[in-house]
């Protein structure tokens, strides 16, 4: 059951993404989030049922409204929450759910609200992240309806039956596509390179003991005691061993672990995740794809837009400074620091050593 709680200085924001569970449960990981309702708007009858909206009888769309706390997590941040978690171009539909019941939108609650997704939704199509057109509506808020209590935090009280529907709606998955490459900051102008893993020999003959360690045998260097972890400088970092690109300092943040933390990749599709249960309890494990070092983990513990929170060991990567990235073979990185930081720098909750 959802919980009473005192709006007070709080803020409200409604976003429709498809299913509902699968929204709630994204922005409920969001930091500065205090509730997510699941519910119905934008239709034309009163205090409508789950059997009409999915049907399609009522003009409605399942939708979650968003209470938030605008000292944590700002109105921007949350819309790009929102984008990284829909297909924009989709008009009729979302995934596998289709109707105009499922479709994306967002519905602002003031002019302050409305300018902002019609700023953040310009950026996207300027971005030429997707190549069909955005066909998310915005449109201001008439009146939310909370949907029945069994759809409430559905993903927690249901999780068997929520995580085989996600998985098998094929959410994730174009997510993961569309999301993967870096489009909007490398359009037309990434350069193919021949990054490789080195032999055995080149590996030993190339790294110091805890770069080996590290890398090869799936170590963890010292929090507070490695190179990068309160590393400000700009730049981009490669992996040691193949000098493939992973992480730009403009997604770096202090997680308060000690350790490199960023919140997401520079180039997703050089960044290989998989299940580790050495420890007696399950994560996931990044990697390198060419490489094949072992960089450190991933959590769902990270700060707006994505949440997440690449926690990795100084001793797998190589710091590049922007000043020297045409000089090095990375000049198609340099643009990406000609603007103004936009990613979060808050400290995140130091509870989160555990790697």
């Amino acid at each position: 059951m959802k919980k009473k709680i005192e709006a007070g200085n709080l803020r409200r924001a409604t976003f429709a993404a498809g299913c509902f569970w699968c929204v709630e449960a994204d922005f409920e990981k969001i930091p500065g989030v205090v509730e997510v309702i699941s519910g119905y708007t934008g239709g034309h009858r009163e205090n409508p049922s789950y059997d009409e909206v999915s049907a399609g009888k009522t003009g409605h769309v399942e939708a979650v409204q968003v209470l938030y706390d605008p000292e944590k997590v700002s109105y921007g941040e949350l819309l790009d929450v929102f984008w990284r978690h829909v297909d924009p171009t989709d008009p009729a539909g979302q995934f596998v759910d289709r109707g105009s019941q499922y479709r994306s939108a967002i519905f602002y609650h003031d002019e302050e609200q409305r300018r902002l997704a019609e700023e953040s939704k310009t950026l996207l199509e300027k971005s030429g992240r997707f190549d069909k057109p955005i066909a998310t509506d915005i449109a201001p808020l008439n009146k939310f309806y909370p949907a029945e209590e069994y759809h409430q935090d559905y993903y927690k009280t249901h999780e068997l039956r929520y995580r085989f529907y996600r998985q098998n709606s094929g959410r994730d998955q174009f997510l993961k596509k569309a999301w993967g490459v870096g489009k909007e900051r490398m359009k037309g102008n990434h350069k193919e390179k021949n990054y490789r893993r080195l032999n055995d020999e080149e590996v030993k003959k190339g790294l110091t003991p805890l770069q080996y360690k590290v890398t090869q045998e799936e170590g963890t260097e010292p929090a507070f005691h490695n190179e990068y972890w309160d590393n400000k400088q700009e730049g981009i970092y490669v992996d040691i061993v193949s000098g493939e690109p992973l992480f730009s300092s403009r997604d770096k943040y202090d997680s308060g672990t000690g350790w490199p933390s960023f919140t997401r990749p520079l180039e997703e599709e050089n960044i290989v995740e998989r299940e580790d249960r050495a420890l007696f309890a399950v994560r996931t494990e990044v990697r390198s794809r060419k490489g094949d070092s072992h960089l450190g983990h991933v959590f769902p513990d990270g700060p707006p837009p994505t949440g997440l929170r690449y926690c990795m060991n100084s001793a797998a990567l190589r710091f590049i400074p922007k000043e020297n990235l045409e000089k090095e073979g990375y000049g198609e990185y340099a643009s990406l620091f000609s603007g103004p930081v936009s990613i979060s720098k808050e400290t995140t909750d130091e509870s989160r050593a555990s790697r």
